[in-house]
């Protein structure tokens, strides 16, 4: 089967129970996103984009796999080529299945690029319409049927090289640097700063007792 090749088996073992990602290729969509914009994440780079997402911490196994995956992306999209892939499951999954499976990928992609790069140029904005649009497709019973199969071909060639559009040009910048952490980084500061306020006030009526 293509989904063993194409990696597809392996990232829906590893990534299908998930209840905050919809499906293996919204995560995919999500990682091509935001390496669009970014450098590839390290694995603990991608620990704490999770945790921005409250996705649960990831086994090893999988969190290495994420990872490798974003540097083969990276390197897929920063060359202006045409063999960037999206990871769907193969054709002898059923229509619906793939349609649904592409249309989590754009939605993926979308938040992935939105949240590592905080605003959208003028030039980008068409891009990304083409994806939310392909991202609100509904399958019907009425589209099982060969006409139905070249649509989700059409579709699917319209969409894949979107991202390398959406990275040429691009100066790719630091996980560190983007706004993909900025939640977390707050909320840290919050916590921060609720442990010294927490702090002031046990001091406060702490009894200062002669030594």
């Amino acid at each position: 089967m293509q989904d063993d090749i194409s990696g597809w088996s392996e990232w829906f073992r590893n990534f299908s129970n998930i209840e905050e990602i919809s499906s293996p290729s919204e995560l995919h969509g999500l990682l091509t996103g935001i390496v669009c914009v970014t450098n590839a994440p390290t694995e603990t780079e991608w620990q704490q984009i999770l945790e921005t997402l409250n996705v649960p911490e990831l086994e090893p196994a999988a969190l290495s796999l994420l990872t490798d995956e974003s540097e083969d992306v990276a390197h897929a999209l920063s060359e202006d080529e045409l063999d960037y892939l999206p990871l769907l499951p193969d054709d002898e999954h059923l229509l619906q299945e793939r349609v649904q499976a592409l249309a989590d990928w754009c939605a993926g992609v979308v938040l992935g690029f939105g949240l590592a790069s905080g605003h959208i140029r003028s030039d980008e904005i068409e891009l990304i319409e083409h994806l939310q649009d392909v991202a609100a497709v509904e399958f019907e019973d009425s589209d099982n049927d060969e006409e139905g199969e070249e649509s989700y071909q059409e579709l699917y060639e319209f969409v894949r090289l979107i991202p390398v559009s959406l990275s040429v040009g691009r100066k790719k910048v630091s996980v560190e640097e983007s706004s993909l952490l900025q939640n977390l980084h707050a909320k840290s500061r919050q916590q921060t700063a609720q442990t010294q306020n927490a702090s002031a006030v046990v001091e406060m009526f702490t009894p200062h007792r002669p030594s």
